[in-house]
């Protein structure tokens, strides 16, 4: 695909325009369609690293997907509404400042990271490169909203395992403490879990000081883990599919129990499978989205909502795979390769989206309607032996297969 011509822009009429950064990937190529449904100008940024990744790990999505250049224009044809596209890297800082001075956007959504926690703990090199690529990338981002229009709306996805696992009820992003008799409102302790969660945690330090200092506003969405590959605009037609992504580097754990139930494999628990996580439905991502962007924050605002739905175990979850499936599932525990607490508390505080009017999807209601329909039609592009982890947290040189 050529690169666009960053020094044109075309006013189409509509009252919003939204800038999908990393709009080629699992989440930002459905969400790049909410908004543009919703009625929104919406243009998006990639450079197509994620997909370079599956040829880094010799594997590739269940589901098959489309160039973005075929995604855009199956769009256009269905829809009559354009989709822009910029190609570049936003370590290339030039790059950031001219492609948001030529689509002039009035909101920025940030998907555009390296997300895989496990392929940041492969070895030096991925650790730093998933740093670099992250840290470096949402700083050209804050400097090109500083530079071009300060009233631009940064909406960043960060992670819920930003936090870690505390044994304290986790709020949205601040907390209140009283010390000696003296009280504050500090940003929530941070723990998190892997290099690619640091990364994340240094964005949001990054964007919070933007904000105090520059007068920028912004949202900052930690987002619990992401099940389902269907929304009701990627159905409309096969080129418009996002990624199904089930292997042990960049799949969830959620994608992998049903991966394994359909092949009649026992689903894998890592440890115990009492470690407790948030989870939420892709349906209900671009919905997020779409909601913090028609309500930004203030000047001045470091805003942060924990976006998620449910809180499950990990054994939880496979049971609920199990019992949803409509065959034989068994459940095994293997030794866990990451280093985490095996049980923990965990109560996430999580009412802003809901106050903006969000209305969740269950987990039981999209395996059922969903997942394993999904998983039945491509099983035959399932690569088993990249279901087994391969990366191991206290090894400084894993082996990728």
């Amino acid at each position: 695909m050529p690169r666009h011509d960053i020094g044109r822009r075309q006013k189409v009429g509509r009252d919003v325009r939204v800038l999908v950064l990393g709009g080629d990937g699992y989440l930002g190529w459905p969400t790049a369609l909410h908004l543009s449904e919703a009625g929104n100008d919406v243009a998006v940024v990639d450079n197509f690293l994620r997909r370079r990744y599956d040829e880094e790990l010799g594997v590739c999505s269940l589901v098959p997907i489309e160039s973005l250049e075929v995604r855009t224009r199956t769009w256009h044809a269905l829809t009559g509404r354009r989709i822009e596209t910029f190609v570049g890297d936003l370590c290339d800082g030039d790059f950031v400042t001219e492609t948001t001075r030529a689509f002039r956007p009035d909101a920025i959504v940030h998907f555009a990271e390296q997300r895989s926690a496990p392929y940041s703990m492969i070895d030096r090199e991925h650790a730093v490169h998933t740093q670099h690529n992250n840290v470096v990338g949402t700083l050209n981002v804050l400097y090109a909203i500083a530079e071009v229009d300060p009233a631009i709306h940064l909406v960043k996805l960060g992670t819920m395992g930003e936090y870690g696992t505390p044994n304290l009820d986790i709020e949205e992003g601040w907390l209140d403490v009283e010390h000696k008799g003296r009280t504050d409102r500090v940003l929530f302790p941070k723990r998190p879990g892997s290099f690619y969660h640091l990364s994340k945690v240094h964005d949001s330090h990054n964007i919070e000081f933007a904000c105090r200092v520059w007068g920028l506003r912004a949202t900052d969405l930690n987002q619990g883990v992401v099940y389902g590959q269907q929304t009701e605009l990627t159905e409309r037609d096969p080129a418009l599919a996002t990624r199904f992504d089930y292997d042990a580097v960049f799949g969830t754990v959620l994608n992998r129990f049903v991966i394994q139930a359909v092949l009649g494999e026992p689903l894998t628990v890592y440890g115990s499978g009492g470690q407790t996580r948030g989870i939420i439905d892709i349906r209900d991502t671009v919905e997020c989205i779409r909601l913090a962007v028609t309500h930004p924050a203030q000047p001045g605002e470091f805003r942060v909502f924990n976006q998620l739905t449910e809180q499950m175990s990990v054994h939880e979850m496979a049971k609920a795979v199990a019992t949803a499936f409509p065959g034989a599932a068994e459940v095994e525990n293997v030794e866990n390769p990451r280093v985490e607490a095996d049980s923990h508390h965990y109560n996430v505080v999580f009412t802003g989206l809901r106050s903006l009017g969000l209305q969740p999807h269950l987990l039981s209601d999209t395996l059922i309607t969903s997942l394993f329909p999904v998983v039945e039609r491509h099983r035959d592009r399932v690569d088993r032996a990249m279901l087994a982890p391969t990366v191991r947290w206290r090894s400084t040189a894993n082996a990728l297969r």
